[in-house]
């Protein structure tokens, strides 16, 4: 039997899986390489180094650097597609035959340098690009940085046509496959991959909720001043756990006594808290993608509070309680506080899960997608 080569480009390098595109990315690796799938990745490394973990599940790993040269910020490409243009990458791809899955659309400048051709080429899209960095720039207090997204969010418009040369385009939520398919008509969906490879969900009660994330990101520092101001009028503790939170943000939660911060804790300490809490509680400012934390939590975590934005044509609105606003979130914490997490509703949930987010499952539909009309390509 024939053996089944990937390669596969990533924006950055996937381990550790501390944030949503790592995530995704990683654990695709690792439930391709549990079906078979030789492997052949290429990341972007500028910080997080080189990772042996990734030997384990790849045939050969190769580290690119990310040029982010301020020049670059005049040009009319993205900076996020600029500092990532490499030769030694476009060489390397050319030594296989091999079909290619780009991460994201910040390594689809490959498209115009390998398309046309019989070359397969599939790129998996993390998110509508332009409308994120349109929510980033919403949220943003730096007015440089503002400006750098609003630019980078008309530049990413423009570029996103090159989609159009991919064989195929893998998205990670319903609203963004009905998006490029009305765009560009080349997309299937297929869900997020995450940490969850067992449903661990312990029953009983917990004695805190949970908000956890990059801290630094804008969007997330936005949800966690909601959340402080939410639980000032409560007597439930709240953490707020992550990598580097603001000054603002840290000054805030000093004020209030049942609001603590753990910050740049391991991963480990991470996947503990979202076990521990009683209530994992999510809400997002920005509808784009599917957010990776709502699925480790759901895999992970008792009870999980989220607002519309967070949930939204996922598939897993009947796993999550609801609430957008204040009054609504306060009086969902007060309700869950007395209630146990049951068994019916470890049940409950792994009928929702189980269906749309098996890891395994949706590996075998990539290998399907991607291996079956790579043979077909004329």
């Amino acid at each position: 039997m024939k053996e089944n080569h990937l390669n596969i480009v990533s924006f950055d390098v996937p381990f550790p899986p501390n944030y949503g595109g790592a995530v995704d990315v990683f654990y695709k690796i690792k439930s391709l390489h549990k079906l078979g799938v030789k492997i052949h990745l290429h990341c972007f490394e500028y910080g997080r180094g080189k990772q042996k973990e990734l030997n384990k599940y790849c045939q050969s790993v190769k580290y690119y650097k990310r040029d982010k040269n301020k020049a670059k910020l005049l040009s009319k490409l993205p900076f996020v597609v600029i500092t990532r243009k490499n030769d030694n990458l476009l060489k390397n791809l050319n030594k296989n035959d091999y079909p290619i899955l780009i991460e994201g659309l910040h390594n689809c400048w490959i498209l115009d340098e390998l398309k046309p051709s019989k070359r397969f080429i599939a790129v998996r899209t993390h998110n509508v690009e332009h409308d994120y960095y349109q929510g980033l720039a919403k949220v943003e207090k730096s007015l440089f940085k503002k400006q750098f997204f609003l630019s980078e969010a008309k530049k990413l418009k423009s570029f996103e046509k090159v989609l159009k040369k991919a064989d195929l385009l893998l998205s990670i939520s319903p609203n963004d496959t009905d998006y490029f398919n009305s765009k560009y008509k080349n997309s299937k969906y297929l869900p997020a991959f995450h940490s969850g490879e067992e449903i661990i969900a312990k029953t009983g009660k917990g004695k805190f909720a949970l908000y956890h994330g990059n801290l630094g990101v804008g969007e997330n520092n936005e949800a966690s001043l909601y959340l402080i101001n939410v639980f000032s009028k409560l007597e439930f503790p709240l953490v707020l756990a992550g990598s580097d939170p603001s000054k603002e943000l840290a000054k805030k939660v000093a004020q209030h006594p049942n609001v603590s911060l753990k910050e740049n804790i391991s991963f480990t300490e991470m996947e503990s808290l979202v076990v521990d809490a009683h209530i994992n509680i999510l809400p997002t400012f920005q509808p784009t993608g599917i957010k990776l934390k709502l699925l480790s939590a759901l895999y992970r975590g008792r009870f999980c509070i989220v607002n519309k934005h967070m949930v939204q044509n996922t598939g897993l609105e009947a796993a999550c309680y609801e609430a957008n606003t204040p009054a609504k979130f306060r009086k969902t914490i007060t309700s869950l506080m007395l209630q146990e997490f049951k068994m019916e509703d470890l049940e409950a949930r792994k009928t929702v899960l189980l269906d749309k987010f098996d890891n395994g499952k949706n590996a075998e539909k990539l290998v399907e997608l991607v291996f079956k009309r790579e043979k077909n390509v004329i």
